[in-house]
């Protein structure tokens, strides 16, 4: 209990300061404004890299992004000699450029998916 007659110090630790906290209520990953497709530069440049490297004609790689139903997507367009370099055998090669661009968009706060188009 405490007395009546205990002094007030501002700013102790064991009192309330019904002062305004000088900082908003601003989380740095609330980008209401900014759409998802613009989030997804990390999961874009990791495609564009990718897909670069592996292709004979790197000038023929192409890269188109949309949102589709809060997710980004990521259409991939090769050269047609390079399409068999970028998908794979049995789409192996494929899967791990998806499960890459995945973790890039992750680590963006955003949903990725990579379509391969011909």
């Amino acid at each position: 209990m405490s007395d009546a007659e205990d002094d007030y110090v501002a700013g102790d630790v064991n009192t309330i300061d019904d002062e305004v906290d000088e900082y908003e209520d601003d989380d740095v990953n609330d980008d209401r404004d900014v759409n998802q497709a613009d989030r997804a530069l990390s999961a874009t440049a990791v495609l564009e890299f990718i897909a670069k490297s592996l292709a004979e004609d790197p000038n023929a790689v192409a890269i188109e992004v949309s949102e589709r139903q809060g997710k980004v997507i990521l259409s991939l367009s090769v050269g047609p000699n390079d399409m068999g370099r970028i998908i794979g055998r049995r789409g192996r090669t494929a899967q791990a450029i998806r499960a890459l661009v995945g973790a890039a968009g992750a680590r963006d706060g955003v949903t990725t998916s990579v379509d391969i188009v011909d």
